[in-house]
């Protein structure tokens, strides 16, 4: 250390000055170095932390959004259900359709939610989705209660939050949908047939009125 810190002359000194800046600078900047790249690197993990919380809130808002009615997914499409239906009941079938239409929107809800929950989930979730997804595949009847309380416990565990009293909260069951609009849509529908069909007989009509003027004008004719 002696040797480094000579201070002999005024040409040492200057030499033991510049090397003390330089040594420091080069501290520095490789201090800079390593704290970009943990900042960076935990930025990122960050990043993906709220990625994959987001994800997941959104799988647990669409699996566990009722408290009420039916908690199950119905994986049955309409197609299934005509088969017991009388095929001439318009109005059953109409009904039918509606609650197909919600149930094929609920399904479907619930089927991108397990998909997240495979991708993103722990290994407990992705093993209760998988189990899910192979119950709606065989055509059963699922219940996302399980998965729910693994969502929600992950959940306030990553968020820091003190775990939620399970005995106090009744089960839950996937988010309820309105399937008013693709009622709408097939009101329309029917509209503009019954339209389409008015139309139709008011030229068959014309028709038919043609047909008699025809006969008018040729029956003087024939009594000529």
């Amino acid at each position: 250390m002696r040797g480094l810190l000579d201070f002999s002359s005024w040409s040492t000194i200057l030499t033991t000055l510049f090397s003390l800046v330089l040594v420091s600078l080069v501290l520095v900047g490789i201090r800079l170095v390593f704290m970009q790249t943990f900042q960076r690197r935990r930025e990122r993990e960050n990043r993906q932390i709220n990625e994959r919380l987001k994800v997941l809130i959104a799988a647990y808002k669409t699996l566990g959004g009722s408290f009420t009615g039916v908690l199950t997914v119905d994986p049955a499409h309409l197609r299934d259900t005509r088969r017991d239906t009388e095929p001439n009941d318009d109005t059953v079938l109409d009904a039918l359709a509606s609650v197909s239409e919600r149930r094929r929107r609920i399904r479907d809800a619930v089927e991108a939610a397990l998909s997240d929950v495979i991708l993103l989930g722990t290994e407990e979730q992705v093993r209760l989705a998988a189990q899910a997804a192979s119950e709606m595949v065989a055509g059963r009847n699922v219940e996302v209660a399980p998965l729910v309380i693994s969502l929600r416990d992950f959940i306030r565990q990553a968020l820091d939050l003190t775990p939620a009293p399970a005995d106090l909260i009744p089960n839950q069951g996937p988010l309820r949908v309105n399937a008013g609009g693709a009622g709408a849509r097939r009101g329309g529908g029917t509209e503009a047939r019954g339209k389409q069909g008015g139309g139709n007989a008011g030229g068959g009509g014309g028709m038919g009125g043609g047909g008699a003027t025809v006969a008018g004008v040729s029956a003087p004719g024939d009594a000529s």
